[in-house]
């Protein structure tokens, strides 16, 4: 009976942990969400890397695709034979001509997490893509991130952390102002590649993980489970 009360006790304070937890904003990589695109344009540095333009792309063109809960961030690639994308032009063989900056986030309606601790977490399953490099010696990175950006999107501050195979978790304690927004997600920079050549650069794929209260809420049933077993 004791052992069933202090399961019982313990549970009570798991729930007020979880109340806690969901306070401070932990969001994870969740194919539900409402994820979008953004792709930062310029050009290589071979071509002295100046900005060309940025605009909202849809996120399999970035290339940024769930299937199930995994979530596969790819090599851009262009669909567009010009020579503006491609040197000498498009095609097989061709070497990616512009630097791709690759943004896939979740925004929520601004001031929704204003004056709390964001933390974002994920599990990298594998990271096959970054240390490849292109003909022209140009190569990816990839960062989850948590930004948190001015009201009119003219300026932001951010949070990042690799993608490295294993759990990664990174917080920011949001700027308390509502009409800021936060957006966190995935940002992988490099080359344009043309579609028939993306398979030797390789890719990474991440999925995400129960919330912490979760984790300790199955945690607790089980030993209460256990418990009751023993006391029978």
């Amino acid at each position: 009976m004791r052992r069933l009360q202090a399961m019982t006790l313990m549970a009570a304070g798991v729930l007020c942990m979880a109340t806690w937890v969901h306070a401070a904003a932990i969001v994870t990589v969740d194919p539900s969400a409402s994820w979008q695109g953004f792709m930062n344009v310029s050009e290589t540095p071979q071509h002295g890397g100046g900005f060309v333009f940025g605009s909202g792309w849809g996120t399999p063109d970035l290339v940024a695709t769930f299937s199930g809960s995994v979530l596969t961030l790819a090599p851009n690639s262009v669909n567009d034979t010009s020579n503006f994308w491609y040197t000498p032009s498009g095609g097989p063989g061709s070497v990616g001509n512009k630097i791709m900056d690759a943004n896939m986030y979740v925004e929520q309606p601004a001031g929704t997490f204003a004056g709390q601790t964001v933390t974002f977490t994920g599990n990298v399953l594998s990271n096959s893509l970054v240390g490849h490099v292109n003909q022209d010696g140009n190569g990816w990175t990839s960062v989850a991130f948590i930004k948190d950006f001015a009201p009119d999107y003219s300026s932001f501050v951010q949070t990042t952390v690799p993608l490295t195979p294993g759990l990664f978790s990174i917080s920011r304690a949001a700027i308390n102002d509502p009409g800021r927004h936060v957006q966190y997600g995935f940002e992988t920079v490099g080359p344009d590649v043309w579609s028939t050549d993306v398979g030797p650069y390789g890719n990474i794929q991440v999925t995400g993980v129960p919330e912490p209260a979760t984790l300790l809420l199955v945690g607790v049933a089980g030993l209460a489970i256990a418990a009751r077993r023993r006391s029978r």
